[in-house]
């Protein structure tokens, strides 16, 4: 282990760096833009290429078609980049392209405020492109975790063959913190055909719900398309292939949702109370929580590290036996509309705020004391 200070920006690029990133294709916005800066250093002591592109979607656009090639890539971006991302980033789904979107967030909508913190792209994360689809959607909550969240991103883009988000967000995103970085990290690479070029089908499913990839100009040869398609990779309106496919790209999310979902829960051995929170509000939380406790109040803490897929079941659990759930977010009500889904509303209570500032513990505390 080494120590070193970064910050959470800078941690996400090195975190990548480690679990192989090969091509960085992105276009500056605050606050994500120093993770361009940082990679666009780094990268290349590491073989990688680095490309400040034209906009947005172009950087989309070309993180896939890297992905295509066989590398590693990513992006980084804040909510109005994402925003423009979305309809590539359905195309990465549909293509089965293994690709990693950072969403450093801040507040909106439109160009909103720029420098300061929110969360209101959680479910536009989850929804923002359309169709009927899976994604898998991580939060960390502070700057070690930025750098094993990366890592982690995209070992599951390549075991899984899907696009990853990171979500951020100001606050994470600037903060400094030591972390014990590792010499070595897992790295997972997705997985290459075991034919002959001429028994390849890109999208064959006697392979399993993830099909094997092999890198363009590898001399396997395969079609590349958005539309709906069969075992060849070539367009198809046959209703049961049609079916067949788009509950492939679901199910292979869905039924290894175990392997995926990670929650951290913090006093929730004999909490009476419960609190459910993500990123820089979850610290808040914790704090809230043990002060909570010294005044006789048995509180605990939920912290999803995955957004999407949602933890179901985990909540479920974990709140069988609460009084109330509490549940804070820098927006004016998205997260709740997932916990209400699993649990009902009759246990809930929500505060949000989205006018640029972190909800304190204090904050927290008094929202709870003034309620029991």
């Amino acid at each position: 282990m080494a120590k070193k200070l970064l910050s959470g920006n800078e941690a996400i690029g090195k975190g990548a760096l480690e679990a192989g990133l090969q091509f960085y294709g992105g276009y500056p916005i605050t606050p994500s833009s120093d993770i361009a800066e940082y990679i666009a250093r780094e990268l290349p002591k590491y073989g990688g290429i680095f490309i400040q592109m034209e906009d947005e979607i172009g950087s989309a656009g070309s993180i896939i078609g890297a992905s295509l090639a066989g590398k590693k890539s990513m992006t980084a971006t804040s909510g109005p980049g994402i925003s423009l991302m979305q309809e590539h980033i359905g195309f990465a789904a549909m293509v089965e392209a293994p690709t990693v979107f950072v969403d450093i967030m801040r507040g909106g909508p439109s160009t909103g405020l720029p420098t300061f913190p929110s969360q209101g792209d959680l479910l536009q994360a989850k929804w923002g492109t359309h169709g009927d689809h899976e994604i898998i959607v991580l939060y960390p909550n502070s700057v070690t975790e930025c750098f094993y969240q990366t890592v982690r991103a995209f070992n599951l883009a390549e075991k899984y063959r899907t696009p990853v988000i990171i979500l951020s967000d100001e606050i994470i995103g600037h903060m400094r913190e030591m972390v014990d970085l590792p010499e070595k990290v897992e790295v997972i690479n997705r997985r290459m055909p075991e034919v002959k070029p001429d028994k390849f089908k890109p999208y064959d499913t006697n392979f399993g719900d993830v099909p094997p990839m092999p890198p363009y100009g590898s001399g396997y040869r395969y079609h590349t398309t958005g539309l709906v398609h069969d075992e060849t990779g070539f367009p198809t309106h046959n209703p049961k292939k049609s079916q067949a496919l788009i509950s492939r790209l679901v199910n292979k999310i869905r039924k290894n949702r175990d392997d995926i979902v990670e929650v951290d829960f913090e006093y929730m051995d004999d909490a009476e109370i419960g609190i459910f929170a993500l990123g820089p509000v979850a610290r808040s939380a914790l704090e809230a929580v043990e002060e909570l406790r010294n005044n006789g109040v048995k509180a605990g803490l939920i912290r999803p590290k995955v957004v999407f897929p949602f933890c179901d079941k985990e909540l479920m659990e974990s709140s069988k036996n609460l009084k109330k759930l509490y549940v804070f977010e820098m927006n004016m009500g998205q997260i709740v509309n997932e916990v209400e889904r699993v649990i009902g509303r009759e246990k809930i209570e929500w505060h949000g705020k989205s006018n640029g500032e972190i909800i304190t513990p204090d904050e927290i505390e008094e929202y709870i004391m003034g309620r029991k």
